[in-house]
């Protein structure tokens, strides 16, 4: 967990507001939910399946351990996770010794798109976790199918100014 954000907040949204926290194991199903929920993850076997359970749990522990790495789910007022980003912190030489915040697997549940969840997080660790973190810059990977969120991205402020590379170990990822 990366220890300088100050989680939880609430932030507003176009109608209303949603609480962004830390994820726990209790979380597990709303974030394999949210992962088969997304068409691009689906597709590359993200499942809401409990027999990938453990896998999801390995995952989810690893970043919950790990001092570099958060996890932020984004809850309604009725308590249910709507949302979620992954947040790793680089540290680096490039761009004068530049602190890179890292965003991995955005996730809106599908039938609450639209309504200003995402931009609220990403506006969250825009301007609130970049500073918290003391990061130097913002950065992430979208999948090239990923035409709305590459809009999305754009109009946020982010450029496209990199092309990514990814290299498959095993059949398992």
């Amino acid at each position: 967990m990366l220890p300088s954000l100050t989680l939880p907040t609430t932030l507003p949204i176009r109608a209303g507001e949603i609480d962004l926290r830390r994820a726990d194991l209790a979380d597990l199903d709303d974030l394999m939910r949210l992962m088969s929920d997304d068409a691009v993850s689906a597709s590359r076997g993200d499942r809401n399946d409990a027999a990938d359970r453990g896998h999801y749990e390995r995952g989810l522990r690893a970043i919950i351990e790990e001092p570099a790495n958060d996890i932020v789910v984004a809850v309604d007022a009725d308590g249910r996770v709507i949302g979620t980003l992954q947040l790793t912190l680089i540290p680096g030489l490039a761009r004068r010794g530049a602190t890179r915040l890292l965003v991995e697997a955005v996730r809106v549940a599908s039938n609450l798109r639209s309504r200003g969840i995402g931009e609220a997080m990403m506006r969250w660790v825009m301007d609130i976790a970049t500073a918290q973190t003391g990061a130097d810059l913002v950065q992430l990977t979208s999948d090239r199918a990923r035409v709305d969120a590459h809009r999305f991205y754009l109009r946020l402020g982010f450029t496209d100014s990199h092309v990514g590379f990814k290299y498959r170990v095993s059949d398992e990822t």
